[in-house]
C-alpha cells in the first residue's frame, strides 16, 4: 500500500504525561518539533507539563484522560485532530502499580485496578489512535512496557502480566498496520526514579541501583528522550520491537 511520504508536521498525544516518564516524553517530543497533547488523569499536572513546554517555546495543550476510560481516549484523539491538525505520534505511557503483594493474596480489586489502566488502557488508546494515524498517512504508536514485560517482578504479578501483554499487542499492531505506514513499539524501562518504586518492599527498593550495570536508577528524561527518538523519522525501520531502556539490567 502506498503511504504519504511527504514529511509531515509532528503531532503527538502522550498519556500519563503529568509527571515522570510521560512528562519527560512530552517535553522531549516538543523539543524535537512536535505539537503535543498532554493528557493525564490529573488535569492540573497535565497543564503544568503543557505550560513547561509552552514556556520553552513549544506547542502544547492539556486535557484530562483517565486511561481506563475508552471514552476518554476517543475524546483525546478527536481533540488532537481538531486542535493540532492531526495525529501521527501516540505514546501510551499511563500506568500504575500497587504495593508488593504475593499472587495468592491479591484481591480482585487489586488485580483489576492494575489491568484496567496498564493493559485495558493501552488497548483503548491504541484502538482509538490507529484510525487517526491512518488518516495522517502513518506514524508511530509507542506503548510503555517494562522490564517486567520480559522478566518476573516478584510481588507485582498484575503489573508484570499487563506489561507482558502490551508487548504482544504492539507486535500484533506492527504486523496488522505496517503496510499502512504505522509503526508500533514497546519501550521497556528498568527502574526509573519516578516515585513508583515506593510500592516495592524496603529490601527490594534498597537493592534497585545494583540491579543495573550502571549502578543507578534511570532518570525520566533518559526514557523520554529514547521514546522521542523512536517516534521520529530517524527510527523509520523500527517496528514490532521490544526495546529496553534498562541500564543493562536485562543483559545479566
Amino acid at each position: 500500500m502506498t503511504t504519504n511520504t511527504t514529511p509531515q508536521p509532528l503531532r503527538a498525544l502522550v498519556t500519563g504525561a503529568g509527571a515522570g516518564i510521560g512528562a519527560a516524553t512530552a517535553r522531549s517530543l516538543a523539543r524535537n518539533g512536535a505539537s503535543v497533547l498532554v493528557t493525564d488523569i490529573d488535569l492540573a499536572a497535565a497543564q503544568r507539563t503543557a505550560d513547561e513546554i509552552i514556556a520553552a517555546g513549544g506547542t502544547a495543550l492539556a486535557t484530562r484522560l483517565d486511561a481506563s476510560s475508552n471514552e476518554d481516549h476517543v475524546a483525546a484523539v478527536a481533540l488532537a485532530e481538531k486542535e493540532l491538525g492531526g495525529l501521527n505520534i501516540a505514546v501510551n505511557n499511563a500506568g500504575l502499580t500497587i504495593p508488593s503483594t504475593p499472587t495468592a493474596d491479591l484481591t480482585d480489586e487489586q488485580w483489576h485496578k492494575v489491568i484496567d489502566v496498564d493493559l485495558n488502557g493501552a488497548f483503548y488508546g491504541v484502538r482509538a489512535q490507529i484510525p487517526a494515524l491512518q488518516r495522517a498517512g502513518g506514524g508511530a504508536i509507542i506503548t510503555v512496557s517494562s522490564i517486567a514485560g520480559d522478566r518476573a517482578l516478584v510481588g507485582m504479578s498484575p503489573y508484570s502480566a499487563a506489561k507482558h501483554a502490551v508487548v504482544g499487542l504492539m507486535q500484533t499492531v506492527a504486523w496488522e498496520y505496517g503496510d499502512q505506514g504505522i509503526r508500533a513499539l514497546a519501550v521497556a524501562p528498568a527502574f526509573i526514579a519516578t516515585g513508583m518504586e515506593a510500592n516495592l518492599d524496603d529490601a527490594t527498593a534498597a537493592a534497585l541501583p545494583g540491579l543495573h550495570a550502571l549502578g543507578r536508577l534511570g532518570e525520566p528524561d533518559e526514557v523520554g528522550d529514547a521514546i522521542a527518538w523512536l517516534a521520529g523519522p530517524q527510527a523509520s525501520f523500527m517496528t514490532g520491537s521490544y526495546i529496553p531502556v534498562d541500564g543493562g539490567l536485562l543483559a545479566r
